[in-house]
C-alpha cells in the first residue's frame, strides 16, 4: 500500500535519500502568470473569462449577504452549533497570542512596541468538488483577533454555479459581508491587484491547490501572503507498536483523502509496526468513500521509513518538515520537543490531526511542501504590523552620539553623521 524505504542502513545524508515533494513545475508557473498578468491588466473581464473556463460558470460572481444570511438560518441546526463552537475556539486561541512587550528602556533610549492591523484582508478558501467551511472559520478567526475589520472571501463555485451553504454560513458566523464566487490564481490575483469589483488587500490568506499555492507566492510583495506555503495536505506519522495500527492508518488516510497531489509519511523503527498499520489500512480503504482520492494520494506519495532508532526517526520526521505530524508512540510529549520542522506536532494516542482541523484552537493553515522549515501556521501577527515608537533623551544622545558618527563616517554617509553634530 506505502512504498517501503528503509533507511536504516543508509550512509548518504537523509536529504538525498528521503523523495522530495513534487515541484509544482514550469507550466504551473507560466499557467499562474498569464492568469495574474490578465486579472491584472483586464480586472473583473479576465476573472469571470478564467471562472467560465476551469468552473464552467458565468455571470456576477459577487455573492448577496442575504444568501449568507439565508444559509446561517437554513443549514442543519447541530452543524451550526458545530461551526460556532468551532469559531469560539479559534477565536480565543488567537487571542491569546496577541501580547504588546513592555517599552525597552536603556540608556536614555525609549522604545515602544506598537501592533496595528492590516486594514484589509483576503482569505481564500478551497471549494468546487468539496467544501471547507472550517478554513473560513481559521483564516477569518486569525484576522479578527489580530483586529482586521475588512474581510473579503473568494471560494470556487461548485457545479451549481454557487458556493456551498455551510461555507456561506462559516463567512456569516465570521462576519464576512463581501463573498465571491472565484476560485484559483484568478482570485488569489483579484484580491492581490483589485478589480473594479473587488477592492484590493493588504494580506491574503488561506490553502489551496498548487496553483492557488503558485499565485500566492507570485504576489508575494505586492500583498501579504500570511502563513508558508500552504498546499496540499501532507502527515508525518511515527508508531513504536503501543497505539493500535487502525488508528494510525486512519489518520494518514484523514490527510490523503484531500486529494492525489499530497504526501502521507509513516514512519517506525520496527518492520512489524509498518506491516500493521499497512494491513490496517488495506482493511479499511475497503468501506472508505473517498479511497479513489486516497489511493490516488498513496501511489504517488505514500511511503513507510523504516528507520534504525529513534534518533534517525525523528531525522526523518526533520527533513520531511511535514505539514501535521502526529507521535502514537510512548513519550510523545518529550519527542515533539526534539523535532524542529513540522507545521503542527500532535502528540498521543488522542491527538488526531483531525481535531485540530477543526477545533483544537490554532490554525490549520499550515505550511507545506518543506517550508516548514522557515514558516510557521498562521497566527493573529500575519494579520498585524510592528511599530518601534523610539524616544531619545538628552542624555541618552549624548550617550550614543560617538558611536553613531564614527559608524556613519566609516560607512561614507556625512549626512547621517552631520545629523548628529548638529545636534551637539
Amino acid at each position: 500500500m506505502l512504498t517501503r524505504l528503509d533507511v536504516t542502513s543508509s550512509t548518504a545524508p537523509l536529504g538525498e535519500v528521503l523523495p522530495k515533494p513534487a515541484d509544482a513545475g514550469v507550466n504551473v508557473a507560466e499557467i499562474v502568470k498569464e492568469i495574474l498578468d490578465s486579472v491584472k491588466l483586464e480586472g473583473d473581464a479576465a476573472v469571470r473569462r478564467w471562472t467560465e473556463r476551469f468552473d464552467n460558470v458565468a455571470g456576477d460572481p459577487q455573492v448577496a449577504l442575504q444568501e449568507l444570511t439565508n444559509a446561517l438560518q437554513t443549514i442543519d441546526e447541530a452543524l451550526r452549533e458545530s461551526l460556532e463552537f468551532a469559531w469560539a475556539q479559534i477565536l480565543e486561541f488567537h487571542q491569546s497570542e496577541l501580547s504588546t512587550p513592555p517599552p525597552f528602556v536603556r540608556s536614555g533610549v525609549v522604545v515602544e512596541h506598537r501592533t496595528v492591523p492590516v486594514d484589509r484582508a483576503g482569505i481564500y478558501a478551497p471549494g468546487g468538488r468539496a467544501r471547507y467551511p472550517s478554513s473560513v472559520l481559521m483564516a477569518a478567526g486569525a484576522a479578527r483577533a489580530a483586529g482586521v475589520n475588512e474581510l473579503v472571501l473568494c471560494c470556487p463555485p461548485g457545479p451549481s454555479g454557487s458556493i456551498d451553504q455551510a461555507t456561506l454560513a462559516a463567512a456569516a458566523i465570521a462576519g464576512i459581508s463581501e463573498v465571491y464566487a472565484i476560485g484559483g490564481a484568478q482570485a488569489i490575483g483579484a484580491m492581490a491587484f483589485g478589480t473594479e469589483t473587488i477592492a484590493s488587500v493588504d494580506v491574503v490568506a488561506g490553502p489551496g491547490n498548487a496553483f492557488v499555492a503558485e499565485a500566492k507566492r507570485q504576489v508575494l510583495g505586492v500583498v501579504g501572503v500570511a502563513s508558508g506555503f500552504a498546499g496540499p495536505s501532507e502527515i508525518a506519522v511515527y508508531v513504536d507498536g503501543s497505539v493500535d495500527p487502525k488508528w494510525a492508518a486512519i489518520d494518514l488516510m484523514v490527510q490523503a483523502e484531500h486529494g492525489p497531489d499530497g504526501l502521507a509519511w509513516l514512519i517506525g523503527t520496527e518492520t512489524t509496526s509498518l506491516d500493521a498499520v499497512d494491513a490496517a489500512l488495506e482493511a479499511l480503504l475497503e468501506t472508505a468513500p473517498r479511497r479513489a482520492e486516497i489511493e490516488a494520494t498513496f501511489a504517488s506519495g505514500g511511503y513507510a521509513v523504516l528507520a534504525s532508532n529513534v534518533d534517525q526517526a525523528l531525522a526523518v520526521i526533520d527533513v520531511i518538515a511535514a505539514e501535521h505530524v502526529e507521535l502514537l508512540c510512548d513519550g510523545g510529549s518529550q519527542l515533539a520537543r526534539r523535532i524542529n520542522n513540522a507545521g503542527a506536532i500532535f502528540v498521543g494516542p488522542y491527538g488526531a490531526a483531525s481535531i485540530g482541523d477543526y477545533v483544537a484552537g490554532p490554525n490549520h493553515v499550515l505550511p507545506t511542501s518543506r517550508t516548514a522549515k522557515f514558516a510557521s501556521a498562521l497566527r493573529a501577527d500575519d494579520f498585524v504590523k510592528h511599530h518601534h515608537i523610539v524616544t531619545v533623551s538628552r542624555e541618552g544622545f549624548q550617550h550614543l552620539a560617538d558611536h553613531v558618527e564614527r559608524i556613519a563616517t566609516c560607512e561614507g554617509l556625512a549626512a547621517h553623521a552631520q545629523s548628529i553634530a548638529i545636534r551637539r
